[in-house]
């Protein structure tokens, strides 16, 4: 599981800060996470495949990211792309795309299909047979999700030696990937926990950006391995989280321990910082195992 942040900015871009995307790369699925201004950009200099992007996951459409989600799209019409692209999101990012595509002429030759989000409530909404995604309902000034990546149990791995010793068929390894029993060439019935390993543990990424401090969302990310969370304020301006909908250091990290994942990354920084290296020290006086994100940096879990 590979995470490479595009952007981790909140509201105005500058030089040297990008508002929110990322990339996430699981099981071989490459999913685009939010779409600031500048995002395309940003996924030519970390040499993200265009062509390998065929989900887009946006948590609310505020301009700090989906901005750049309409420009992506007319750059994959320019690039003669043919492969149908999913996105999903809050209902009306359908209506705004698809009247900037209308009044500019730039209707895409791939098939667009939107998936519009209205659930208050956790859902799946994406599934194949390696990962599903579910939304997390955050508590921002408008509706905003969050989304919980997980993998599928793999298939079990077989022990090379024991397959042979107990004189198995080629023909069977198939089936005790799967978890089946066997007969082998004598005939005789091989249990499957003789011959294979347990797969590897089933990895989880929770994304949660634009939200306010709030608990509901532990029961949905618990023990997640990595949780993302906004953190645009240090406890100086702790008191403009509530008006504005927003999380600190401090509140990311509480919901980190609480939720007993496995490592937190911070972001959604205010642009007022120009050090987040208080983001870290604060959050890490809650929870230890605390990464900052930063444009370009990337994370391999």
């Amino acid at each position: 599981m590979k995470l490479t942040i595009l952007g981790c900015h909140s509201a105005t871009p500058r030089v040297d800060t990008h508002p929110t995307s990322q990339v996430l790369e699981i099981k071989n699925n490459i999913f685009l996470i939010d779409c600031g201004e500048g995002t395309q950009v940003q996924l030519r200099k970390n040499r993200v495949k265009f062509s390998r992007i065929k989900h887009i996951f946006i948590s609310h459409l505020h301009g700090d990211h989906f901005f750049g989600l309409v420009g992506l799209i007319s750059t994959f019409r320019l690039l003669t792309r043919e492969t149908d692209l999913h996105v999903y999101g809050p209902k009306g990012i359908k209506d705004v795309i698809t009247l900037q595509l209308k009044l500019g002429n730039s209707w895409t030759d791939y098939k667009l299909i939107f998936h519009e989000l209205t659930s208050k409530e956790s859902e799946l909404i994406y599934e194949d047979d390696k990962v599903t995604v579910h939304t997390i309902p955050l508590k921002h000034r408008i509706y905003t999700n969050g989304f919980l990546f997980r993998e599928k149990l793999g298939e079990r791995k077989l022990d090379l030696n024991a397959t042979l010793n107990a004189n198995i068929d080629k023909s069977y390894y198939r089936k005790l990937k799967q978890g089946f029993d066997v007969v082998n060439e004598d005939g005789k019935l091989i249990l499957n926990a003789d011959v294979t390993k347990d797969p590897a543990k089933p990895k989880s990424y929770a994304y949660c950006s634009d939200t306010a401090y709030t608990e509901t969302i532990i029961p949905i990310i618990k023990n997640s391995d990595v949780l993302y969370h906004e953190s645009t304020f240090l406890e100086k301006h702790a008191h403009l989280s509530n008006p504005t909908k927003h999380s600190s250091a401090i509140d990311a990290a509480t919901i980190a321990q609480k939720a007993e994942v496995g490592q937190l990354v911070l972001g959604h920084y205010s642009t007022r910082y120009d050090d987040i290296s208080g983001f870290k020290e604060e959050a890490q006086t809650v929870f230890e195992n605390v990464e900052l994100a930063e444009a370009g940096k990337v994370f391999t879990f």
